[in-house]
């Protein structure tokens, strides 16, 4: 897994005015923490950042990020978007022990096409879009990928059905499902039967002459 270098400036004042003004800047708020350090606030470059976690890694990228001097490899551990905007708000960084195991999520990724479905008329339903693993940093996998183009209506793959790379884990129930197989609902009209009225319609007056006595 590729390694980036990112610099965290220190000793920045909290609260969301000086928050604003930095991000106005250019930069963006964050905190460091884990491992032994922290919590420490510090604010890193946006457009930095942005270079460091857009390798195939994603946010579970190992960041060598630079504080006071000290160089700590971390990885995003929570990123805030600004719910307007959508850009980045504010990160949090964890440090890590390159050695230990940490808890991330994956994305898991569908390759193939599910002919075999289509022509049924059936969809494939993605009920995972990440999963959770245990794995050391440098050992996290970029995604999990899963082959759909053999499925038949009716199939599912659960978490007992992937195969992880060797050293990771993953702490979810076995039989959870990450991909499955169904019919689009079909609505139907309630049938009215012989006889019975449509409601709010008065019933029809009889037109028939009654004989006199």
């Amino acid at each position: 897994m590729p390694e980036n270098s990112l610099v965290a400036d220190t000793g920045r004042p909290v609260g969301s005015r000086p928050s604003n003004r930095l991000r106005h800047e250019g930069r963006v708020p964050a905190v460091v923490y884990g491992n032994g350090v922290g919590p420490i606030t510090v604010s890193v470059e946006r457009r930095l950042l942005r270079v460091a976690v857009s390798g195939p890694a994603g946010l579970n990228s190992v960041i060598e990020l630079s504080v006071d001097g000290s160089v700590h490899p971390v990885v995003v551990k929570d990123l805030q978007r600004d719910p307007v905007r959508h850009g980045v708000a504010h990160v949090d960084f964890l440090v890590v022990n390159l050695n230990e195991q940490i808890v991330v999520e994956v994305p898991v990724v569908l390759n193939g096409h599910a002919k075999a479905i289509e022509d049924e008329g059936g969809l494939v339903d993605q009920q995972l879009q990440t999963l959770t693993v245990s794995s050391t940093p440098r050992n996290i996998p970029n995604d999990v990928a899963i082959d759909v183009s053999e499925l038949q209506l009716g199939d599912h793959v659960r978490v007992a059905d992937i195969t992880l790379p060797a050293g990771v884990t993953t702490p979810l129930d076995p039989e959870t499902i990450i991909v499955t197989t169904i019919l689009p609902r079909v609505e139907t009209e309630p049938e009215i039967e012989a006889g019975e009225g449509i409601e709010g319609e008065e019933p029809a007056a009889d037109t028939g002459n009654e004989s006199a006595e």
